[in-house]
Parts: structure tokens; sequence; C-alpha cells
């Protein structure tokens, strides 16, 4: 009996075996494929979003400069172009102004140094170069000195008449180096205010985009707003260095004219010396 129920029972392991392992075995196969299909794809994702990570949306500023050129008004453009001829006349004033007063500092130097060791004042003229500040007034004097005569002039002493010769030839002179100050002074005056119309009319543009759409958007006002403020900064970066520039060169030429009245005092000592003038 016992042998009986012992060999039933090994017959249900059996059987129970048998028909366990084909369903596991079906279960584990899926559940391996599906492992491999992950592992296989994440590489794949990885190398897809390396390169976007670091990729950002570019996006243009529709209220900068580029734009208000684009679909600005004909009176802002206008101001814009304004500014611009001020701050290219202002700055090419001041380089070559810059320049003038260098060279006629270093021609003062030059003469300081060689023009009155000279053995005759005409010698003096000669060795200057053409068109030179001093060249003009040496020339002026000595012209005046040698030619004091007329009926108109006779009252008048030759000191005097010599004088009068050289204070005309240093004021031509001092015109002549102060020629463009002007334009830089009106540029630093009056450019702000240029500026502030552009700010005003952009104002004005936001407050008409504001009636028509009949409500305060930012996108009505951000426009002209910005049209504003950026011709408020132009009026600016144009009036500094104007001004800057002014009195730079204000100080620059009172040094250097001090320098042209020294040599032309000079040049009226030796003159009324009685020094003998060579023809030339």
């Amino acid at each position: 009996m016992f042998s009986r129920i012992s060999g039933l029972v090994a017959a249900v392991a059996i059987a129970a075996t048998i028909g366990f392992s084909p369903v596991h075995a079906q279960e584990s196969k899926p559940a391996d494929a599906a492992s491999a299909v992950v592992e296989a794809a994440a590489p794949a994702a990885a190398d897809a979003a390396a390169p976007a990570a670091p990729a950002k949306e570019h996006m243009d500023n529709p209220y900068g400069l580029q734009a208000m050129l684009a679909h600005g008004d004909m009176v802002s453009k206008g101001v814009l172009a304004l500014l611009l001829i001020m701050s290219m006349g202002s700055w090419y004033i001041l380089i070559t102004k810059l320049w003038d007063t260098h060279k006629l500092s270093k021609e003062a130097q030059d003469v300081r140094a060689t023009f009155f060791k000279k053995a005759t004042l005409a010698d003096g003229v000669k060795g200057l170069s053409e068109g030179s500040a001093f060249r003009y007034i040496a020339g002026s004097a000595i012209e005046a000195s040698e030619h004091h005569e007329g009926a108109l002039t006779e009252n008048i002493d030759r000191s005097t008449w010599v004088t009068m010769n050289i204070d005309r030839s240093v004021s031509d002179v001092q015109a002549r180096v102060q020629t463009g100050l002007g334009f830089l002074a009106t540029v630093g005056s009056t450019s702000p205010f240029i500026g502030l119309f552009g700010t005003v009319w952009g104002i004005l543009q936001a407050l008409t985009a504001i009636g028509v759409a009949g409500q305060a958007s930012i996108d009505k006002v951000a426009g002209p707003v910005g049209e504003a403020l950026i011709m408020t900064a132009i009026g600016l970066a144009v009036a500094v260095p104007a001004v800057l520039g002014y009195n730079w060169l204000v100080n620059r030429n009172k040094a250097v004219m001090t320098q042209v009245r020294n040599f032309a005092g000079d040049l009226h000592g030796v003159l009324m010396g009685n020094r003998q003038v060579s023809k030339r």
C-alpha cells in the first residue's frame, strides 16, 4: 500500500515538473528580450540627447536698434541720421585739430631752437617749412619792416607798424587753429536735445499704438519706448565726446598760441634792434 502511494506521489511530481518548465522558459525569454531592447535603446537615447542639451533657441531682439532701422518711421530714421552726421563731424574735427596742434607745437620747439641762431632773418625764414604758421608770421613781419612807406602810414612809427602786422598775423593763425571748435560746441549743446526729440516722438508713437489698440499691452508699448530709449542713449553718446573734445582742444590751443606769441615777441625785438635783413 505504501509503495503504491509513493509511486503516485512521484508520478505527480514528475508531471508537475514537466508542465512548469516550458512556462518558466517562455516567461524568462520575453523578459530577457525586453531587457536587451532597453539596454540597446539606452545608448541611442543618450547619444540623441547629448547634442540636443547645449542647443538653445536663438531669438532676435524685436525692440533693438536693428528693429528700429527695419520698422522705424521717417522721423526716427531722420533723427538717427542727423546724430550720426554730427558724431562723424565731431570726431573728424577732434582728430584733425589734435594733429594740427601737435604739429604746431613741434614746429614751435624747432623754431625756438634754430630760427634765431641763423645769420639773418631771411636765412631763418628759408629754414622754415612751406605753409608753416611761423613762416607766415616771420614773412609778414619782415615785409612790414621793409615797406614802411606811404602817405597813410607815415604818421605811424615803424615799431607800431610792425607790431600791428605781427598781431594781425598771429590773429590769423589763431583763427585757423580754432576752426571747428564752434561745430564741437554746437554738437555738444544740441545733440542731447535732438535725442530727447527722438524720445518724445517714440513715446508719442507708443501712446498712439495704445489708443488704436484700445488696450495697454506690452507688445504695443515696448517697441516705441525701446526706440525712445535708444535715441536718448545715442544723443548722449554724441554729446559727451564733443564736449570733452572741445574743452581739450581749447586748452591745447591756449598752450600752442602762447608759444606762437612768444615767437612773435622775440621776432619784433629782433626787427626793432636794427638787425639788417638780407635780400631774398
